[in-house]
């Protein structure tokens, strides 16, 4: 789109419940979709909610965003309780606001579900087209973990899905898995749009000095061989499986230091495994989860970067954010996980993928791979490469508003033919 004063802009009323910027210490796709659809032309509107215990006190700009908070606080540490009750209370806050800002667009992205209420709401009242982006499959995932086990509950989630698919102009899944789920409830594949997790290559340019303090910082790394694991400590996660992979390296290599770079609600649980299994505070290590602006220097740092999940079929669709961070990084990936990730893994030759069920076996490969300087620094290259050829930020954002401006209404359309 060509410059256009602000009030010819297009408003895109843009739902997320869980929007941060790199100064938090979570996951920042929608800033950093949001920030160039700005660029693009678009007038952004964001509704979210804080993922911290302190809400803040004011809306804001942010880059160009206009950040609108809903005061319902949210953690990884909630029981699922908890966060069914945060979902429901930002769902009903979220319509009201709705309802007071302008809009030619919805764009509302899950998870949770949820989010489909006050995007639906919109939609119908205001009468503007709405896109609907997928980064789970709900309900089957939290069906599968147990977070959601009432049959009316289900049901209700069920028609809530079906209605939100089938209610958008578009729907965009984060995965190939997510795609065929969405298509599995009839929606016309000529609808459906993948633009998966990205890397930000730019972001993860960082200098060997920042390697290096980091590693400063920590003594008991100094210039041992380092797997990092950053993300979050949920169930699903699994990161309790590294303790296991730290025990079982143990007795391979003592020198091999193991990082959980996070905070969530299994913290406990993976710290009392890595005390029974006698690494915690010896090879393995637990540290507060960082803000997104400085995890770069964490990934630089470190030999290895894994991601990790519990053995659900229903997980292998997923679009890890850690995954993608240690292609940007130019770093050797560690999965122990099947599907669409495990596959490019195993093709583009960029790490591992390990059997989760053996975690001795998974130890000597990885220790093949940390005694091969050359087989390392191969492998982050190869990762690198894959990053930069498909799954740049900058080419992903740029189809992902493709896809809202074809959502428009037909006024705005012009404006693009030209651009």
């Amino acid at each position: 789109m060509p410059t256009t004063p602000p009030e010819a802009r297009p408003t895109l009323l843009y739902l997320h419940q869980f929007f941060a910027t790199p100064d938090s210490n979570v996951g920042t796709r929608s800033y950093e979709m949001a920030k160039r659809l700005v660029a693009r032309g678009f007038r952004v509107h964001m509704i979210a909610s804080p993922t911290g215990s302190e809400p803040p006190t004011a809306d804001e700009k942010v880059d160009g965003i206009e950040v609108h908070w809903i005061g319902v606080p949210y953690h990884s540490n909630m029981s699922y309780g908890r966060r069914a009750l945060a979902f429901v209370q930002f769902s009903i806050l979220a319509s009201l606001k709705v309802l007071k800002l302008p809009a030619d667009l919805i764009f509302a992205t899950s998870t949770p579900l949820t989010i489909a209420i006050p995007a639906l709401i919109g939609k119908w009242i205001k009468r503007v087209p709405m896109v609907f982006e997928v980064r789970d499959l709900w309900p089957e995932l939290p069906i599968a973990i147990g977070a959601l086990k009432n049959p009316l509950a289900i049901r209700a989630a069920r028609k809530l899905e079906h209605l939100a698919y089938h209610q958008s102009t578009h729907v965009i899944g984060l995965s190939p898995g997510m795609c065929e789920g969405i298509a599995r409830t009839g929606v016309d594949e000529s609808r459906i749009s993948l633009v998966s997790n990205s890397c930000d290559l730019d972001r993860f340019d960082v200098s060997a000095d920042a390697a290096s303090a980091f590693r400063a910082a920590r003594p008991w790394l100094g210039e041992r061989p380092l797997v990092l694991y950053a993300g979050s400590f949920g169930h699903i996660n699994g990161v309790a499986w590294l303790a296991d992979l730290a025990a079982s390296m143990r007795d391979i290599d003592p020198e091999v230091r193991f990082l959980a770079l996070g905070d969530g609600h299994d913290r406990t649980i993976i710290e009392r495994r890595a005390t029974e299994l006698g690494v915690f505070g010896e090879s393995f290590f637990i540290e507060e989860r960082i803000a997104k602006r400085e995890v770069p220097s964490a990934f630089a740092a470190a030999s290895v970067c894994c991601s990790l999940f519990v053995p659900l079929k229903e997980m292998e669709h997923n679009s890890a954010n850690k995954f993608f961070d240690a292609l940007a990084a130019g770093k050797p990936v560690l999965i122990n996980y099947g599907g669409w990730q495990r596959e490019l893994v195993e093709e583009r030759r960029i790490g591992l993928a390990v059997d989760q069920s053996d975690p001795d076996g998974a130890a000597r490969e990885l220790n093949e791979l940390l005694r091969s300087p050359d087989a390392l620094l191969e492998a982050g290259r190869r990762a690198r490469a894959l990053g930069r050829e498909r799954f740049s930020r900058d080419e992903l954002a740029a189809k992902l508003g493709n896809v809202l401006e074809d959502a428009l209404p037909r006024h705005f359309r012009p404006t693009r033919e030209m651009s």
